[in-house]
């Protein structure tokens, strides 16, 4: 059942995004596994502007959870024409669900939709932490019952180590975030994703150049990354993004893409190669 916060919301902002909204809205309730579907952020307190995100929150099934999960790379391709597989969002808070960041190409702009998706009888608690407003609801009356297995899935994908290719999609979705950041002049917001950024990059060098190193964080990494030429360049593009501006700018922001293209191009080329449409289509996008 469609509820009338959809047509207010267009109505009462009319982002430039609007259509993605809908376009979303109309793919994410074809699924009867979703069982409501609700919006975060600037959408929903009434202040988006060209640059805000479309941020959804999807209630869905607990018992078809996964599959749903499972499938949200594809479908948000085909569908929304998403460029590069989801980061999985470490920045958004526990609610009980998994949280997503997708950079899509539409209306021949990068735009950035985040989805955060929830068993349906964890939805309360959503409700409870994040202002939303519910825009579809399938059978508001329904009871959602709770699946064990899913919140055991849910627990393995918030804890599953990232690999090179996460690694790598975080660190270019973190880089759309801060040129956004700046362009907004968020300074403070820029800085801290800024270090998230340089963190990103560290460890995508670092699980590939040193996958079974036994150090917490960011200890021993000239003794067991720069050991080789190939290490010592990693370094050096590495020492040049944590001796950046502290706040970054949209010169720094654009040099550290490059240098993080640049980390992929020697250590890990197959994944580069991989998904080397969608890197040239976000190089061009963002001017890099």
């Amino acid at each position: 059942m469609k509820t009338p916060g959809l047509r207010t919301l267009l109505e009462t902002n009319r982002p430039d995004q609007f259509a993605l909204l809908e376009a979303a809205t109309e793919l994410f309730t074809r699924s009867d596994a979703v069982t409501e579907l609700l919006v975060r952020g600037s959408l929903a307190r009434g202040t988006a502007d060209r640059l805000s995100d479309v941020d959804f929150v999807v209630a869905v099934e607990d018992a078809r959870f996964p599959q749903f999960v499972s499938a949200l790379d594809p479908l948000i391709g085909t569908e929304l024409g998403g460029i590069l597989p989801g980061w999985r969002d470490t920045i958004v808070g526990d609610m009980g669900g998994l949280g997503y960041v997708f950079l899509l190409v539409w209306a021949d702009h990068l735009q950035q939709l985040d989805l955060y998706a929830v068993p349906a009888s964890r939805l309360a608690r959503v409700r409870e932490q994040s202002l939303c407003q519910t825009i579809f609801t399938r059978d508001p009356e329904a009871t959602r019952t709770v699946d064990d297995e899913t919140t055991r899935f849910v627990t393995r994908a918030a804890h599953h180590p990232p690999d090179c290719e996460n690694l790598l999609i975080e660190a270019l979705v973190i880089g759309y975030l801060i040129r956004k950041r700046v362009t907004r002049g968020q300074d403070f917001v820029a800085y801290s994703e800024g270090f998230l950024f340089d963190t990103a990059v560290k460890n995508l060098i670092k699980t590939a150049l040193a996958p079974s190193s036994s150090y917490y964080g960011w200890y021993q990494l000239h003794e067991e990354i720069g050991r080789t030429p190939l290490g010592r360049d990693c370094l050096e593009h590495l020492t040049a993004l944590v001796t950046a501006p502290p706040i970054p700018t949209l010169a720094s922001v654009t040099e550290g893409l490059n240098r993080v293209i640049a980390v992929a191009e020697r250590t890990v080329p197959e994944i580069l190669q991989t998904h080397r449409d969608a890197i040239d289509a976000y190089r061009r996008y963002m001017e890099l």
